[in-house]
């Protein structure tokens, strides 16, 4: 899964070759496979995508934790500082990776705008998922980058977060995100896979997700969906042999 030549030995990042095969499945896939192996809670709730996008989100997490704002630490000269941790989070998130932002759920304060959204893109971030909201929105829905927010939000975020943590374990709409954990997120919304589940994810994928290409194929064919699927029905296998020989 890791790809050695990053230039942060210390931040995994996904191969060409993972990054296109998790492009092809869908987070309801993922869901039901992460749901098998005992994860329950990889949903991030209450986002979705901002801008029209292509193709899925998918890069491994770079994170970024806000806790709540107080009036004496957040007011506008906090900007000026070159050590901002907003700033630098924008700025040291490695290419092909995914910005999270942990904003305790709370949307009535942007975590980010356009601009800095806008530099993220130019660097070549996979993408940005927070739990709180994105000012000038309008802006930030003509990026080509896959956004993942609760809502537009105009206020700034020192209004309502302070950011704190780089790059550490957080909570994303109810989620725990581990820096490296690999996100998906499609027209669905946004799965989190834990970064040793990945492999596993794939080799289970890709099959589910062919069997149900011919699933629904019967379906629109007027098969009913006992013994179809699940495929209780022996006959139901011997028919999608058949059906997997003739597409090859």
């Amino acid at each position: 899964m890791t790809d050695s030549s990053s230039n942060d030995s210390d931040i995994p990042s996904l191969s060409d070759e993972t990054r296109a095969r998790l492009q092809k499945v869908s987070t309801p896939t993922i869901a039901t496979l992460l749901y098998k192996h005992g994860f329950r809670n990889a949903y991030i709730q209450g986002v979705s995508v901002l801008n029209p996008i292509d193709t899925p989100l998918v890069g491994p997490a770079f994170t970024l934790r806000y806790i709540a704002a107080r009036e004496d630490t957040d007011q506008l000269t906090e900007f000026r500082k070159p050590d901002h941790p907003q700033r630098l989070a924008v700025e040291t998130c490695p290419e092909g990776h995914v910005l999270v932002m942990d904003c305790r759920q709370d949307a009535s304060a942007a975590s980010a705008g356009s601009i800095l959204l806008t530099r993220l893109a130019v660097r070549g971030a996979a993408g940005c998922v927070t739990d709180g909201g994105v000012r000038d929105a309008k802006g930030a829905m003509g990026l080509s980058m896959p956004i993942f927010t609760a809502k537009p939000s105009a206020p700034t975020n020192l209004t309502k977060h302070h950011a704190v943590d780089i790059n550490v374990p957080i909570s994303c709409g109810s989620v725990p995100v581990y820096p490296g954990d690999v996100l998906v997120g499609d027209s669905d919304g946004v799965m989190v896979i834990p970064a040793h589940m990945v492999d596993q994810v794939l080799e289970e994928a890709e099959p589910m997700e062919l069997f149900e290409e011919f699933v629904l194929e019967e379906v629109k064919r007027g098969v009913p969906i006992i013994g179809l699927y699940p495929a209780t029905d022996p006959d139901t296998l011997v028919r999608f042999e058949k059906w997997k020989a003739d597409k090859s």
